[in-house]
């Protein structure tokens, strides 16, 4: 049971780090939001092509717009938060019942 213990843990592990870098690059497109960046800009483009889907998402089911704030970038961190809050730790609890 130790080795399903172990993998369980490194999945724990590496979700907490793909939630960590996804919340940053979520950040990053929201303050290249806030710059006239250059939309040719190979970095600008990966940060618009990663987060966009799940920002649409949002603003399809909450219209959260007001004037010319985009708030689903907030949103989507806070479900970001949540799933580090929630999903992790389960995971890393489920782990160690099994150890």
């Amino acid at each position: 049971m130790f080795v399903l213990n172990n993998f369980l843990m490194a999945v724990a592990q590496l979700v907490e780090f793909l939630l960590v870098a996804y919340m940053w690059i979520v950040i990053g497109r929201a303050v290249i939001s806030w710059v006239s960046a250059d939309p040719s800009n190979p970095i600008v483009r990966f940060l618009y092509e990663v987060t966009e889907p799940p920002l649409r998402r949002i603003r399809r089911y909450l219209p959260v717009n007001m004037g010319s704030i985009d708030f689903s970038p907030m949103i989507l961190i806070l479900v970001i938060m949540f799933l580090q809050n929630f999903l992790v730790p389960t995971l890393k609890r489920l782990a160690m019942g099994l150890g």
